[in-house]
């Protein structure tokens, strides 16, 4: 028992949609008078699975349904699931952010959580002053957070904005500056929620590097939730899957992964436009205002007909139609591109090219972007796309690997015809010889 670092026994989450904190007095009554004779709520049972494509009316709602679990120490434990499995709430209930509805929780050691972008962060206070209130949320004395304070600057590489208001930060440069405190406030248990997303490149290995030296040579416990299945994949030493906020998977991270993709396969489409977008999308209110809304996206030959395979010498289209309720002074519209495996391919953004600056102010309205795929960029396989609208500090809608197409290979090997092709990206080349 003493290599326990948590002990997760029959864990629920019980939500009720629509307006919280209004019940009848009736509903009170029922609920005192099955208390006082030792039974449980009577609203438990009417709760429903937390299935977002459902159009069901439902009160009630299962966000974690009999989750148990044992996490030893020193473990590196990667949790996965779609959107609404109930990864974030897991970590919420291990982070003490909130309660079970039922089942018990006991950890051993001292947690440290970086659940949301900015959390503990005040928006006119300076990097400097921030770091100090950050670290007295995360339960660090000044002295320590002092000793410290070159040590998280330098990882965070904010030195050039410490005396700033993070106000004026990049939703990059938060992100870095947080993980710094939490990483360096020396936890028995880290507990990270997607934040990873968020940085850039260099980054991401940094925070791998550190969460790696922590469990290895510090022999803390680090738990992690990611959409990113190679972070996942050179961090963690197990995997659990969760669907529909119960545990399908726990075992070793390659099974988890296949398994996850799996879902992602079988549930991934072409095209999605109404309520099954919108069920799907992850969102992000800054400030409390939502600057936008999909419509639908889909993939489209060049014709424009939706469809879901291609010869790799096709065009292939990637068509968003959204709407602006507010204008938009800094627009960002991000596609990444994975293969089945859960590897990420190419990433771009129309921001890359500064002749396309001046679309990201955009009028109040509706709005249609068409991307495009050159023929002879794919080999044979399968691939998932990624979309991201963004207005930096405002309004972020994430929809993570809804949409895939398949691509049969074209080669030319004497008399053009179908080949194999080992690499599922095979860009067409400029080549020359002097």
């Amino acid at each position: 028992m003493n290599d326990i670092a948590i002990k997760i026994e029959d864990v629920s989450k019980l939500y009720k949609l629509g307006l919280v904190g209004v019940n009848t007095l009736g509903e009170d009554l029922n609920r005192w008078w099955h208390r006082i004779r030792g039974k449980s709520n009577p609203y438990f049972d009417s709760g429903k699975t937390n299935d977002r494509t459902s159009r069901e009316a439902v009160e009630y709602v299962w966000g974690l349904k009999d989750v148990s679990l044992t996490v030893k120490k020193g473990e590196v434990v990667g949790i996965i699931g779609k959107n609404g499995a109930g990864k974030s709430t897991l970590l919420k209930i291990l982070s003490r952010v909130t309660n079970p509805t039922k089942g018990s929780i006991k950890v051993r050691g001292k947690i440290s959580s970086l659940l949301e972008v900015g959390t503990g962060f005040h928006p006119d206070l300076t990097g400097r002053e921030n770091i100090f209130l950050n670290a007295a949320i995360l339960g660090m004395k000044k002295a320590e957070v002092l000793s410290k304070l070159d040590e998280i600057v330098d990882f965070a590489g904010v030195g050039m904005y410490l005396d700033t208001p993070v106000k004026r930060y990049s939703s990059g440069m938060y992100v870095r500056l947080a993980f710094a405190v939490a990483a360096h406030l020396e936890p028995d248990i880290l507990v990270v929620d997607e934040v990873l997303a968020v940085g850039d490149a260099e980054f991401q290995q940094k925070a791998i590097g550190r969460m790696q030296s922590a469990t290895q040579q510090e022999g803390r416990t680090v738990l992690v939730v990611s959409h990113n299945m190679t972070s996942i994949r050179k961090l963690c030493s197990r995997g659990i899957v969760l669907t529909k906020g119960e545990v399908s998977f726990d075992g070793d991270t390659e099974t988890a992964i296949s398994k996850y993709l799996g879902q992602n396969s079988s549930d991934s489409s072409y095209s999605l436009d109404g309520e099954m977008l919108k069920t799907q999308a992850e969102e992000n209110l800054f400030i409390n205002k939502r600057f936008l809304s999909a419509n639908s996206i889909r993939i489209t030959d060049t014709s424009g007909k939706t469809k879901g395979e291609f010869r790799s010498d096709e065009d292939i289209f990637l068509e968003i139609d959204f709407r602006v309720h507010e204008e938009i002074t800094d627009f960002r519209l991000l596609v990444v591109v994975n293969d089945k495996e859960g590897n990420e391919l190419a990433a771009s953004c129309f921001t890359d090219d500064p002749q396309m600056s001046h679309m990201r102010r955009l009028q109040i309205g509706d709005h249609k972007w068409r991307c495009k795929f050159n023929k002879d960029t794919f080999g044979g396989n399968q691939f998932f796309l990624s979309v991201f609208l963004t207005f930096p500090y405002s309004h972020h809608i994430a929809f993570r690997n809804l949409l895939s197409f398949k691509v049969s290979f074209i080669g030319f090997n004497g008399i053009t015809k179908l080949v194999n092709a080992g690499s599922p990206f095979r860009p067409q080349l400029e080549w020359s010889q002097s």
